[in-house]
């Protein structure tokens, strides 16, 4: 296993900047992957709980199959163990349920900017989590960063942002979703401190698809898609998404703080314009190619903030 304490000999810090490096890049990797997330959902011909529960469920078996390959490997993981480790494992599946629920029903019921802009509001409460439950302190310059970000995203989406009274509910969700978010974050970057990335993301994930389950039959959602583009969507967002977005995340919150890694998943409104761009022709005014900039010189700020 690696070990990511650091000595006083020049070796291990620059084996820890490595890894450092290696876990900024997955980050990024899994704001790109999950970036795509909206657009999928947006497309899905079932209601917005069975979409979310299929984005796991499809997932699962690329899961067990890391499982299995893991499992060969020379590498020893711990296993969890207890009911505490079971507990952990399973709040973190209810939390990432409930930030599902409330962000996919916030993306039907109002504007996809507006739920993006809102669920971006995690970087927030990730910080004050950190700082009222863990005791963590935060740098000038990190706190500049996020700032900085959630600024650009605001320049980002700002032209499309649009409240009224009808897309309260929606509006209200997409905040909701922010809050579990950050718990999900919060609770995945402790849990990593004990398990493989794989466990965390087979235990939770499990979880979630349980607790999706009674979700969509209250919500009265069929769970059959009417057509195969239906369930090539749903694929899409199980295996792009989720099990390539939240494997990427999940490894890195590893080696890198919860709170820096939310700041860094603000790069996701900044791709979902660029692909909306590229796939729908949507063009960029110069204030969201602004907002686009200001978020990646925001999240540099928050990366050397939280050396």
């Amino acid at each position: 296993m690696l070990n990511l304490k650091p000595n006083k000999t020049p070796d291990s810090w620059m084996d820890k900047n490595k890894i450092s490096q290696r876990a900024v890049a997955f980050l990024l990797l899994g704001a790109a992957a999950i970036s795509l997330a909206p657009i999928f959902v947006r497309l899905s011909e079932l209601g917005p709980s069975a979409t979310a529960f299929y984005r796991v469920f499809f997932a699962l078996p690329v899961f067990f199959l890391w499982v299995y390959y893991d499992n060969k490997s020379d590498t020893v993981h711990r296993q969890p163990s207890s009911l505490k480790d079971y507990l952990r494992l399973a709040i973190a599946g209810i939390f990432f349920a409930a930030d599902l629920s409330f962000w996919h029903w916030s993306i039907k019921l109002t504007s996809i900017a507006n739920a993006t802009l809102l669920a971006n509001f995690a970087p927030i409460f990730i910080t004050l989590g950190s700082f009222f439950l863990f005791g963590e302190r935060f740098s000038r310059v990190f706190l500049g960063g996020m700032m900085l970000s959630m600024l650009g995203v605001v320049f980002l989406l700002g032209d499309s942002f649009i409240f009224h009274i009808e897309h309260l509910v929606g509006d209200a969700f997409g905040l909701v979703a922010a809050v579990f978010y950050a718990a999900y974050l919060l609770s995945v970057s402790r849990l990593r401190a004990d398990f493989s990335t794989i466990t965390v993301i087979v235990w939770s994930g499990f979880v979630t698809c349980l607790c999706m389950v009674p979700i969509t039959l209250i919500s009265k959602e069929s769970f059959i898609a009417p057509t195969l583009y239906g369930w090539a969507v749903l694929l899409g967002l199980a295996l792009i998404s989720h099990a390539g977005g939240q494997s990427f995340i999940a490894f890195s919150l590893a080696h890198l703080p919860a709170a820096f890694g939310s700041v860094g998943l603000l790069l996701q409104p900044a791709l979902a314009a660029i692909i909306a761009w590229v796939i729908f022709g949507e063009s960029l005014s110069l204030i969201q190619g602004g907002g686009g900039l200001i978020i990646i010189l925001g999240i540099y700020f928050a990366r050397r903030g939280s050396n």
